[in-house]
């Protein structure tokens, strides 16, 4: 998939890379997210396949956040009013006058309060994997304990070549990925971000509180939501749903944060979404097998599977007795 990163420049002066891929209307804008890249994540295994489904009938805006990935890291502000200030900035930028809004993760607060701020820029709301109340406003110590956890963590190895310290996110966010996967997005954590912006990114986003918001929102909703998702509960995925009137909520059955290429919940994920925009559902969904290397695959399997090898062997052994059989008989009745 070609794309043109550029540039844009947020009223405080910070440099905001983005990028359009995909053709079609009405355009889709993707919030920023904690482990982006915009030039990275379009290759990723953990992010390819879904940039690719959302590229199929719509033009896709992605940006990285300030502080992340090629935006601006040094010298920046971090707060939640200014992502979502950035979001506004970034989508005059790219021209996006109205366009389907989805917020992953951290992004879904983001991507609710620009709804609720500007409802006549927002034609659909998609929110995957979010919240609306940040570790810090659940009234929860343990949710407090988790958060001072993951910024020792951050802060003790984020930036290393020892992939421990990010194993600890990976296996919140793709705990049922192959280590290939989990490998992937262990080294996208590392080139995201410095440890310091790291940990900055993720304090920022436990203060975040729009349930106020919700009930502002007018325009169709989908929320997806992981139903055994460990980093954030589907009860979150919940209670947004019940705030934003005629809201739709898709339980996804996986217990990954990310979903996945090839998992069951991708099949559910991409029919939800397109059946929500009006699209034609995927016949063959981006960076799936198809029915040749699925056939591979399977003879592969078949293959290497021993009591599968010894029938193969003791046919073709019984086959060439029977052959040989049937000559010999033919000779003798003709001498």
């Amino acid at each position: 998939m070609k794309q043109e990163i550029k540039y844009c420049t947020a009223a405080d002066g910070v440099r905001l890379a983005y990028a359009v891929t995909g053709t079609g209307e009405p355009p889709i804008m993707r919030t920023s997210h904690w482990f982006a890249h915009v030039e990275h994540d379009i290759q990723s295994p953990v992010y390819r396949h879904f940039l690719l489904d959302l590229s199929r009938h719509h033009r896709l805006l992605r940006y990285d956040a300030r502080g992340i990935g090629l935006s601006q890291r040094d010298n920046v502000d971090i707060s939640f009013e200014k992502f979502v200030d950035d979001l506004s900035v970034v989508a005059d930028a790219a021209k996006f006058d109205k366009f389907i809004l989805i917020g992953l993760s951290q992004g879904a607060a983001q991507a609710i309060a620009y709804a609720a701020r500007h409802p006549d820029r927002v034609s659909h709301l998609i929110l995957f994997g979010g919240y609306a109340r940040g570790g810090y406003q659940r009234n929860d110590a343990a949710e407090r304990q988790k958060v001072e956890l993951a910024c020792a963590l951050i802060r003790s190895g984020w930036g290393g070549n020892e992939e421990s310290h990010r194993q600890f996110f990976t296996s919140q966010f793709i705990p049922d990925a192959s280590k290939e996967l989990q490998h992937s997005l262990n080294e996208m954590q590392r080139v995201a971000s410095t440890p310091e912006m790291a940990e900055r990114f993720l304090l920022a986003s436990t203060t975040v509180n729009v349930i106020d918001d919700l009930p502002r929102i007018k325009c169709p909703t989908l929320v997806l939501h992981s139903t055994r998702d460990t980093r954030v509960s589907f009860k979150f995925g919940q209670e947004i749903a019940a705030g934003i009137s005629n809201a739709k909520l898709v339980p996804l059955d996986t217990g990954n944060h990310l979903i996945m290429q090839g998992e069951p919940a991708q099949r559910v994920m991409s029919d939800a979404i397109a059946d929500f925009l009006g699209d034609h559902r995927a016949r063959h969904l981006p960076g799936a097998a198809g029915l040749n290397e699925r056939l591979e695959s399977t003879a592969k399997t078949v293959e290497q599977h021993w009591f599968v090898k010894f029938v193969l062997i003791f046919a073709a052994i019984s086959g060439s007795l029977i052959f040989f059989w049937e000559v010999w008989k033919a000779w003798r009745g003709e001498h």
